[in-house]
Parts: C-alpha cells; sequence; structure tokens
C-alpha cells in the first residue's frame, strides 16, 4: 500500500512539472486573461496625421507616472504604439515624428490596389525598433487589422513587428493590403477602429481609450486621398462609438480641424493631445486608486 502511495505521489509530481514546463513554453498568442490586478490597457485608434495627437497623451501619462501594462494600436494608432511599447519614451517618440518626412514611410506604386506600397512604412517600423518582434517589446503590445477576406479583425501579438503595423495602417483604395501567410489585412480602422473589447480579451482589467475620429472638421476634402480618409473617419467614429462605451476612460483630442494628410500641423495636434489628457487625469487618478491602492 505504501509502494502505491509513493507511486501516486510520484506521478502526481511528475504530472505538475509537465505542466509547469508547458505553461512556461506556450508563447503570447493575444487571448489572455485579465486577473483583476488592475492592469491598464491603452489603446490608441486610428485617424492618419491626427495620430500626433496620441504623442500629446502619451506625454502627459509619463509626466504624471500613469502605468501602462499593454498597448494595443489601430492605424495611426498602431504606429505610435508600437515605438511607446519598445521602449521609447513620449519626448523620444515626439522627436521622431516631428523629424518624420512623408519619404520615410510613403512609396507610390503604380495604382491598382492602392496608391501606396507600405513597403517604406513597414521598414521604418523595424529599423527604428531594431527588428524586434511583437513578443519581444518591452510592454505586451497588439496591433489590430481587417481580414479583407472575411472582414474580421485580426489581433496581431507575435511576429514581424513592422508587417503588423503595416497592415494595420493599410487603408483601402490608399495602401496596398498586406498579405501575411494567406490572409489579405487592410486597416484595422474598417471593423475596430478602436479596441477596446480586444483590450479586455489580452488580459486588461482598465481601459483608456484614445479616440482621434469623432472630431470630424467641416473642411471639404482636397483630392481623392482626402475624400477616402474623410470617409473612413465618418465611418470609425460611428463604428467606434459601441467599443467606447465600454472603456473606463475616453480621452478625445480636438483634432478634427486638422487634416487626414496634413503633416504640417503635427505640434497642433500633440498640444491638443495633451490638453484631453490633462483633462481626463482626475478620472484616471479615480480609478487607479481604487483598483492598484499601491499607486501613487
Amino acid at each position: 500500500m505504501h509502494k502505491s502511495i509513493r507511486k501516486m505521489a510520484g506521478l502526481t509530481i511528475l504530472l505538475v512539472l509537465i505542466i509547469s514546463l508547458v505553461c512556461s513554453c506556450t508563447p503570447r498568442t493575444g487571448l489572455q486573461t485579465g486577473h483583476g490586478n488592475g492592469k491598464v490597457a491603452l489603446v490608441l485608434g486610428g485617424g492618419a496625421a491626427r495620430g500626433f495627437a496620441h504623442i500629446g497623451v502619451l506625454k502627459i501619462l509619463e509626466q504624471n507616472k500613469i502605468p501602462v501594462d499593454i498597448v494595443l494600436g489601430t492605424s495611426a494608432g498602431s504606429f505610435v504604439g508600437s515605438l511607446y511599447a519598445y521602449g521609447f519614451n513620449a519626448y523620444q517618440i515626439q522627436k521622431i515624428g516631428l523629424e518624420l518626412e512623408r519619404g520615410d514611410i510613403i512609396d507610390i506604386s503604380i495604382p491598382d490596389n492602392g496608391f501606396i506600397k507600405g513597403e517604406l512604412l513597414e521598414n521604418y517600423v523595424n529599423r527604428m525598433l531594431r527588428n524586434t518582434p511583437m513578443e519581444k517589446l518591452r510592454i505586451p503590445f497588439y496591433a489590430i487589422a481587417t481580414d479583407i477576406q472575411n472582414g474580421k479583425e485580426m489581433v496581431f501579438g507575435v511576429g514581424n513587428t513592422g508587417k503588423a503595423v503595416r497592415a494595420s495602417c493599410a487603408i483601402p483604395g490608399v495602401f496596398n493590403p498586406v498579405l501575411i501567410g494567406d490572409r489579405m489585412y487592410v486597416d484595422g480602422s474598417v471593423v475596430s477602429p478602436a479596441a477596446v473589447d480586444a483590450a479586455r480579451a489580452n488580459g486588461a482589467d482598465i481601459v483608456i481609450a484614445v479616440d482621434i475620429s469623432s472630431d470630424l472638421g467641416s473642411e471639404k476634402p482636397a483630392g481623392t486621398v482626402e475624400t477616402i480618409l474623410q470617409a473612413i473617419d465618418i465611418m470609425s467614429s460611428k463604428i467606434s462609438a459601441a467599443q467606447l462605451s465600454r472603456a473606463d476612460v475616453v480621452i478625445r483630442p480636438l483634432v478634427g480641424h486638422i487634416g487626414s494628410t496634413d503633416f504640417t500641423k503635427r505640434h497642433e495636434a500633440i498640444l491638443e493631445g495633451e490638453k484631453a489628457a490633462v483633462q481626463a487625469l482626475p478620472k484616471i487618478r479615480e480609478i487607479l486608486s481604487r483598483a492598484r491602492p499601491d499607486w501613487k
């Protein structure tokens, strides 16, 4: 009998060791679960050139030591989010943003399935991040894209960071769709401009979302690309309403007066991001003080 007990105990220990080994080897797949420990997700929405507002938001969050445990980005938000998740601080990203030239990320193609290839954007991101794959970034990062073949949201959390950002930014009719594996992807704003639900699915207890598509201006779009981008913005603002209602805090920079392709107003966009984040700070602090008592 004692031998049987020892044998069972040995088998139990062996089973525990096997389970522990398997768990320790499981890669991050984008399907984590929250543990009620106050994990904060920052969701950065799409909005082309208005995306510079995200930098202003990051500056205020950093200055006030607001923790960010997960970053999710759609379109322009994925570009800024990837830099932050890699380890650049907000001021470094501001410097990168202000020095960014169109020629660094825009490569014109013969109009077929889009005016812009997107390869320069992919290469730029990978170069800035030293070819770090998504699963090895300092902060868990997820880029949101749309599977154009079935219309479903795709949450990229592993693999080539630059390619995932490129897919997330591939505005239909402007950028060429991006082939990853055997699927073709376009801008995440088509189905998920504010990835609040994806943040919850990936372990977030507190979601801070930055919406840069709701404050639409009344200017007439100038040209084909501007028209496409404004149409995407209108669509995104309608689609995102439901998800944003499930965020704990929504930061809305007033950037509707900035054209989607207007890089000349990046300073204004950053400033509007700062202003909106400052207004949201009291609510963020209140939520954090309840969820994370050790936070100061």
